[in-house]
């Protein structure tokens, strides 16, 4: 054979040696990254989340008592100080009454919005979507439960049986105990209430423990007949530490949950409001009433929720970013509350009109990059309808305020946005002529 054919030859084959190796590494490479890829995807934990609602419990009195199950829960997230009733004395101030509560929990929202201004429930408006909505609309395939010891906190707030809020009926539900009196007989003493809570609760258990619903809402309603029919005192006291037994079942049902399967729960414990100062009534806007809490064990929470005043809105786009619900960006800018989990912005938006201006000002949570300032004179959002949003200026974030020029836009109201890198905040202004 010809010298030079054959070393041609043995280049050819040395190249194809060469080709089907790289070949063979690009495969074992792509092998190895499917492996990493899949083996993440099957470490990833499916997240679930429950809200607790324990009615009528003053912030001092938890504070006070020894309740193991809420400090074991806690010591995994955090316990803070938080309030209900809006911005008092301004357009959001909200009742301190319990479906009001309830409301704004589900809703993110306060009363000015969601417009349900007491326990009677008449005209909720469904235009703010619930958390269940919201839930619903993103992963329809998902589950959701209620536990209640209050029938309406489904028929009527979560809409279960109206149109205009979806019809969203939960998949387990578990509630309207108090309309059988043959087996629930009301006793003058109202302890018949516990003997409900005990039911919700231990079904509850059971079925997160079977069948983890992916969003659950447990409603507890003796703690609240206790202070309404005694006050401050021993009853209030007891049924509060029966509280701290009941929330130890869930919370052993939810560690059972972790514990066995790929999952994890974040839990949120609050009160829809506090009481007067004799425990007897609520409703006004006392210290005591507005005064609440919060206990979770979520993971990563915020200097907000660490340091500053949370409230019963921010619970919803907790959860909603824990279980990862996008909402559509016009919903979102209605939205009052704000993550007590991972980064913010800003917090507490204040906006006050003085000679066609409004001055704006927030307090910095990461002072990392721009605000920018939308403006509406409408609020057809509040009616389904859409509202038209200018764009005023953009601001560092850094800058904790600003001013703009309102004069081209006359109107009684001036509803305003902040859009920033973290989270959305929103204040209204009204002119009264």
């Amino acid at each position: 054979m010809d010298k030079k054919i054959k070393i041609s030859i043995n280049k050819i084959v040395a190249v194809e040696r060469s080709m089907i190796m790289i070949k063979s590494q690009q495969l074992t490479i792509f092998l190895l990254l499917l492996f990493a890829f899949t083996t993440h995807l099957s470490a990833q934990k499916v997240h679930k989340a429950v809200f607790v609602i324990a009615d009528g419990i003053p912030a001092d009195l938890i504070e006070k008592l020894e309740m193991p199950n809420l400090k074991a829960l806690s010591n995994d997230g955090g316990f803070r100080r938080a309030y209900v009733g809006g911005e008092k004395g301004t357009y959001s101030e909200t009742p301190t009454i319990s479906a009001v509560g309830y409301n704004s929990l589900l809703t993110g929202t306060w009363v000015n919005k969601h417009n349900v201004w007491d326990n009677d429930i008449v005209a909720p408006n469904y235009n703010y979507w619930n958390i269940y909505r919201f839930f619903k609309s993103q992963y329809p395939e998902k589950k959701t439960a209620v536990f209640s010891t209050w029938l309406d906190n489904r028929t009527k707030l979560i809409g279960s049986k109206e149109k205009a809020a979806g019809n969203i009926q939960p998949d387990y539900y578990f509630d309207g105990l108090e309309l059988d009196t043959i087996k629930y007989p009301h006793d003058t003493a109202g302890y018949f209430y516990n003997v409900i809570d005990e039911a919700v609760v231990d079904t509850a258990e059971s079925v997160i423990k079977k069948t983890a619903p992916d969003l659950s809402w447990v409603y507890l309603e003796y703690t609240d007949e206790m202070g309404h029919r005694h006050g401050n005192g021993k009853y209030l006291t007891d049924a509060v530490l029966m509280l701290d037994k009941k929330i130890g079942k869930l919370w052993e049902a939810i560690q059972y949950r972790e514990q066995n399967f790929n999952e994890e729960w974040q839990v949120y414990i609050t009160t829809d409001h506090g009481r007067s100062e004799n425990g007897y009534d609520h409703g006004g806007q006392g210290e005591r009433e507005r005064t609440t809490w919060i206990a979770t064990n979520a993971k990563g929470l915020n200097n907000y929720f660490l340091k500053e005043h949370p409230a019963i809105v921010d619970i919803m786009p907790s959860i909603t970013s824990f279980l990862q619900i996008k909402i559509p960006r016009k919903r979102l800018m209605e939205i009052d509350g704000v993550s007590l989990t991972g980064k913010l912005s800003a917090t507490n938006a204040q906006a006050t009109l003085s000679n066609s201006i409004i001055n704006l000002k927030w307090d910095v949570q990461d002072s990392s990059g721009n605000a920018k300032i939308w403006l509406s004179t409408t609020n057809n959002f509040k009616s389904g309808g859409k509202d038209k949003y200018h764009l005023m200026k953009e601001v560092p974030v850094a800058a904790g305020r600003t001013s703009i020029d309102v004069s081209y836009y006359p109107t009684k109201l001036y509803k305003i946005v902040l859009e920033m890198p973290y989270n959305f905040l929103n204040h209204w202004v009204f002119l009264f002529k």
